[in-house]
């Protein structure tokens, strides 16, 4: 998923998202974002395209970490509960805490 369309499949509007994680979520953005980063530093990507196939490759060796770990707990780590325990209550974006 785009942080777009994580962030409203977690209900979120303009909370950090990565607030909103649990623990294997932040984990693995840290995987593709540090593996993204090493590539960066080998490669030495030139422009906008280059620098876009260097991404995807770090955010695909994320998804298959996501995927492993999914196909041993039998189960989805990405949540859609936020953890910081709100809730709107209006459309006037005002928020409660639970």
């Amino acid at each position: 998923m785009t942080a777009k369309e994580y962030k409203q499949y977690k209900g979120l509007r303009k909370e950090s998202l990565r607030d909103n994680m649990n623990d294997i979520e932040i984990a693995l953005a840290d995987i593709g974002e540090l593996t993204t980063r090493e590539l960066a530093k080998k490669h030495k990507p030139i422009g906008l395209e280059e620098n876009r196939k260097i991404a995807k490759e770090g955010g695909q060796v994320a998804s298959n970490t996501r995927k492993d770990i999914e196909s041993r707990l039998g189960e989805s780590v990405v949540i859609k509960d936020n953890l910081l325990s709100y809730q709107y209550i209006d459309e006037s974006k005002q928020i409660e805490n639970k």
